[in-house]
């Protein structure tokens, strides 16, 4: 009599969970390495944002007084742990960063811009100066400033404006690709 065995040589097909985990482990590890550089990827287009948003806004200025032939300014403020800057006509005391949710100076002013950066904020806006006067007959500004900004990890592009309202863009930082250091 002869005996008969089955023998199931069967191949394995698909992965096992312990491989499933090693991957995920893996995968877990690269992305959390990766996360810090991804913040300071962003961080630093803020920044870069912010320093954009500056130099528009001083050509603005600077191009809005010689049109209007009137007297604009561009002045920074600090208010509740943030900063503003507005582009406005009339006296510095008349505008501050609490009237900009109105949309108006008080008397003998008027808001033509306003940016806001509340304390919140991973970037600020600082000056060397309060305010600076773009005079419409000669197309000029006075004083000459240099406008910072600010990220909170320390990194900083400072935008310096020239008598004749050009802006250049420079690093106190060498670790700032791209840009010059000041």
């Amino acid at each position: 009599m002869a005996s008969t065995t089955n023998t199931f040589t069967s191949r394995q097909r698909g992965v096992s969970m312990v491989e499933v985990m090693m991957v995920l482990v893996v995968t877990g590890l690269a992305v959390g390495a990766s996360m810090p550089s991804v913040e300071a990827l962003r961080q630093r287009a803020e920044l870069a944002g912010v320093a954009a948003q500056i130099e528009t806004d001083v050509h603005f200025a600077r191009s809005a007084a010689v049109a209007r032939n009137h007297t604009l300014r561009l002045t920074l403020k600090e208010s509740h742990g943030g900063t503003c800057y507005l582009v406005h006509s009339g006296p510095v005391p008349n505008c501050d960063c609490e009237q900009v949710q109105r949309g108006a100076c008080e008397v003998a002013g008027e808001v033509h811009r306003a940016v806001v950066f509340p304390g919140s904020s991973r970037v600020q806006v600082r000056a060397s100066t309060r305010s600076m006067i773009f005079d419409p007959v000669k197309g000029t500004v006075t004083p000459t400033a240099t406008l910072r900004a600010e990220a909170r990890d320390g990194r900083a592009l400072h935008q310096v404006v020239s008598l004749l309202g050009r802006v250049r863009t420079c690093t106190p930082q060498a670790s700032m690709p791209g840009v010059t250091s000041c």
